[in-house]
């Protein structure tokens, strides 16, 4: 089974995704917020450490299938 067929494609690009990662890991580094805005900092970070995991699987993928097979 495909990546294609066990989720949709999210909508945010690796990039976006990345960014904004970034975005939510100074401001866990910096401090100074509450402890529910922490958890849903923290849970934003799973979400788009997700989205990039999925776009890094499917760029393997596209790889792989474009790569000569290798001769035994």
């Amino acid at each position: 089974m495909s990546a294609d067929e066990r989720t949709p494609e999210p909508t945010t690009t690796y990039e976006q995704a990345r960014e904004e990662l970034a975005d939510v890991v100074r401001r866990l580094e910096a401090g100074g917020l509450t402890l529910e805005e922490s958890l849903s900092l923290w849970e934003r970070g799973e979400e788009l450490a997700g989205v990039c995991q999925h776009w890094l699987d499917r760029a393997r993928e596209r790889l792989a299938a474009a790569a000569p097979a290798e001769e035994g």
